[in-house]
């Protein structure tokens, strides 16, 4: 069956604004293979991605806490499946491309390593001499060289978009200023920090980490439950918690829905390079991004500090460095793959690509071994 590529572009050209990423217009992938016969270049995207070992893993790591403090909340899998839906929903809403948002979506916390952000702290203290840790950065590593699904070429030979916007995302500072990014890649961004807001207050409230009349000091809880309480009455109501995240969430999209909407109007007839070279950013509204940086700076002092989590993120913490202590010290206990790659980058980016790639469950059972004193290499993920 041969793909008629008019009849893709031409649906294209009805659904979708001039503004967004038409796949007409993508520059293709490294390792040329020519079109597919029923799907578009970023529906393909989004298929490699959801089939890769990187993403499976994604459900061993967790989001903020840690498996020793149960299992109700989120991994990085599920957070990453509530971030696409959410991009989704939005980019249909503003005519964007909605494959290639959803890719977008699937790959943007594949790069993340064991144990949350405190893995994440351990490894860039480990990998100062090369530079950090960033899994953003680590992401396109996955996705370009470490996975293995193909014969012709290394990784998974995604769209020079797709890898463009993981490079954006690990280089933040830099996308802040001159040429925006695509407005796709800004719509994920913007819906990862909506998903990881409301999420982490859900999670926290659910683990008693937060109560909430902690919480309802906060400008945006606050409008929240006012706008609960219109819809429901002044009655008892139950699943609180439950109500006031899908609120939080629809609050938030609905503002960027909104503000997005007007600073688009006058773009209506641009293209999507013409609308990055203008600089046009999707952003909250003043009051709103406001509020959300309360809620952010609340967050990180109340639940990512607090007492409960200290001691648990201070085990993993120093798990992860001792391994890589290990294993930097006696590059042999790396899986063979590992040890190859030695031959031609930093014994330090190597092992903090390996740890990195781990599950939580995984990191724990290969610290025992690193430390039981055996002297046999580790299994590779």
């Amino acid at each position: 069956m041969m793909l008629d590529t008019r009849r893709y572009d031409d649906r294209e050209h009805l659904t979708l604004a001039s503004y967004a990423m038409h796949s007409r217009d993508s520059q293709g992938r490294k390792h040329d293979e020519g079109e597919h016969s029923y799907r578009g270049p970023f529906a393909r995207d989004r298929d490699r991605i959801l089939h890769s070992s990187a993403f499976r893993r994604l459900s061993g790591k967790m989001q903020v806490f840690t498996g020793e403090m149960g299992i109700y909340h989120r991994t990085r899998l599920t957070h990453t499946i509530e971030v696409a839906s959410i991009a989704r929903t939005m980019a249909r809403v503003l005519r964007l491309n909605e494959d290639f948002t959803e890719a977008l979506a699937l790959v943007h916390d594949i790069g993340h390593p064991p144990y949350g952000h405190c893995g994440e702290d351990a490894l860039s203290e480990c990998m100062q001499r090369v530079g950090g840790f960033s899994h953003n950065g680590f992401a396109s590593v996955i996705v370009e060289e470490l996975e293995q699904r193909y014969a012709d070429f290394p990784g998974l030979n995604l769209t020079l978009e797709i890898l463009d916007g993981q490079v954006i995302r690990a280089n933040k500072a830099h996308a802040a200023i001159g040429i925006a990014p695509l407005l796709e890649v800004q719509l994920v961004d913007a819906a990862d920090s909506m998903a990881y807001d409301a999420h982490d207050v859900d999670d926290a409230l659910q683990l008693g980490l937060l109560s909430m009349h902690e919480l309802s000091e906060l400008a945006i809880v606050r409008r929240a439950l006012e706008m609960i309480k219109q819809r429901c009455g002044t009655d008892r109501i139950r699943q609180l918690r439950q109500a006031l995240v899908h609120q939080l969430i629809d609050l938030q999209v609905t503002d960027f829905l909104q503000e997005s909407s007007e600073r688009l109007l006058p773009c209506q007839s641009l293209h999507a390079g013409d609308v990055r070279h203008a600089g046009v950013r999707l952003e909250h509204s003043d009051d709103l991004r406001r509020e959300r940086g309360e809620l952010e700076a609340f967050l990180f002092d109340a639940v990512y500090r607090h007492q409960r989590l200290i001691p648990v993120r201070r085990a993993a913490y120093h798990r992860v460095q001792d391994m890589f202590q290990v294993l930097t010290g006696d590059p042999k206990r790396l899986p063979l793959r590992f040890r190859r790659r030695t031959e031609t980058r930093p014994i330090e980016s190597v092992v903090g690509e390996y740890l990195a790639g781990m599950t939580d469950a995984f990191c724990d059972t290969q610290y025992r071994y690193a430390t039981d004193g055996s002297t046999g290499p580790l299994a590779d993920w």
